[in-house]
């Protein structure tokens, strides 16, 4: 794995100030209004921007091309292209009914007091099939909104259970790039790290499944779940194309392509629009995104910037410095690939350029390469499910068009928080372990 051009090879951490500046601007303004929309997020980040210009020495048309190259890096315009179809999918499948029949099935087939056990379980085993976190997201956060205003659900549990379900599956999917990333980086069969990784995730999971439960204990369903709706099968097939396709492994934009003509087809064979309306709503799906698009084109501009001036290298510097027997590097690891996600806010990249690193720190302190393996993408799915500009969040708050907040949801995404408890305690008495093992011998 050759290292990333990310990486400068100075070191400064006046390279991080318009980071933080982005940072503190989206959150303090977000927290001093109690809301997190009062600011856009794209405006925070052009702050950043705008602190870097004033702060780097470097020719303008410099700065500018930096600039440019992030917004342009292929990962960045990948993720923004699949916001805009993911808007489509979600604005014409709601069009056309396939939401609503969904919901019903669902509501008919899941009892209600095991619905949010039931959306974890479910994102789980889409985004486990899938590789992906965010094409879970996609295909199943309209679903979880249309069941919390049909059902009377908390809809922030839902969401939490969907967010947390989907990290999981995603952080032990041997098709996800965070996998392929740290197996590669760290030169470990993938069968290994899974087989370590499981071994941290499944606790978490069902301390996560039985909060989940309890919760759903004692509700009272509503009229309206108790006066079962009627619906098309048909109407659902829109979402079993994507997931069928997905599992099969069909490239992500063909997915929601295909998945965004089935629905269009379906509106028109049941003339819930015509033509010119269905193009019309597919666009409107694509102005959906335009906030998270800008968000996610902006940052890697800003990340680029960040990293040719130093910030990354400083980063990096300072956390192998801090490193002194087996349970520092493996923690130190850990902050590494965190440090970095919460500049980049891209889990796979931030394993990129954390790998090459992590591998030094494995070698030099003789640590296990799936166990290691293992942390660098665990922490990297900890951040990314954490970061309030992260793209799983930013699709959840967008495809709830506002209904909630990130407090909202952080505060009842389980599964990451016992991950990170469950990690830390993991690896604070396996490295102990495996040394007194090693004197017995």
């Amino acid at each position: 794995m050759t290292e990333t051009p990310l990486v400068s090879p100075k070191s400064s951490f006046k390279a991080l100030i318009p980071l933080f500046v982005f940072v503190f601007t989206f959150l303090g303004v977000g927290i001093y209004q109690g809301d997190f929309y009062a600011l856009p997020s794209p405006i925070a980040v052009i702050v950043g921007i705008i602190t870097a210009f004033i702060l780097f020495k470097d020719t303008i048309n410099a700065k500018i091309n930096t600039l440019l190259k992030g917004c342009g890096d292929d990962k960045i315009l990948t993720m923004c292209l699949i916001y805009l179809l993911a808007g489509a999918f979600a604005t014409v499948t709601k069009a056309t009914g396939s939401v609503d029949a969904i919901v019903s099935l669902g509501l008919d087939v899941i009892p209600i007091q095991y619905i949010y056990f039931g959306v974890f379980i479910i994102a789980a085993f889409l985004s486990v099939s899938t590789g992906t976190s965010v094409g879970a997201i996609v295909a199943l956060a309209p679903i979880v909104v249309g069941i919390a205003d049909q059902g009377g659900v908390s809809l922030p549990i839902l969401c939490g259970g969907l967010l947390g379900g989907a990290m999981f599956g995603d952080n032990l999917s041997v098709i996800s790039d965070t996998t392929i990333a740290a197996t590669q980086s760290l030169g470990c069969k993938m069968s290994d790290k899974f087989k370590q990784n499981i071994k941290i995730a499944l606790p978490a999971a069902f301390a996560t499944i039985i909060i989940l439960i309890i919760q759903g204990f004692g509700f009272q369903p509503t009229e309206v779940i108790e006066a079962s709706q009627q619906y098309s099968i048909l109407k659902i097939l829109p979402y079993l194309l994507v997931i069928a396709l997905s599992i099969i492994g069909i490239n992500v934009f063909v997915v929601l392509l295909l998945g965004v003509i089935a629905a269009g087809v379906l509106g028109l064979a049941y003339a819930d629009f015509t033509i010119i309306e269905f193009t019309t709503l597919a666009y409107t799906g694509f102005t959906s995104m335009t906030e998270i698009f800008l968000l996610s084109l902006l940052t890697g501009g800003l990340a680029a910037l960040v990293a040719k001036h130093g910030g990354i290298q400083f980063i990096l510097d300072k956390i192998k410095s801090l490193i002194k027997n087996k349970a520092t590097a493996q923690l130190g690891i850990g902050a590494l690939v965190s440090s970095i996600n919460l500049a980049i806010a891209n889990n796979t990249v931030s394993i990129i350029i954390a790998g090459p690193i992590a591998k030094t720190i494995n070698d030099d302190y003789s640590l296990d390469n799936k166990k290691t393996a293992s942390i660098l993408d665990i922490f990297a799915c900890i951040t990314q499910g954490l970061l309030p500009y992260g793209a799983q969040v930013l699709m959840i708050l967008s495809l709830t068009e506002g209904a909630i907040d990130y407090l909202d949801l952080i505060s009842n995404t389980w599964y990451l928080l016992l991950l990170l408890v469950w990690t830390l305690l993991f690896m604070t008495f396996r490295p102990l372990t495996n040394s007194i093992k090693r004197k017995r011998i």
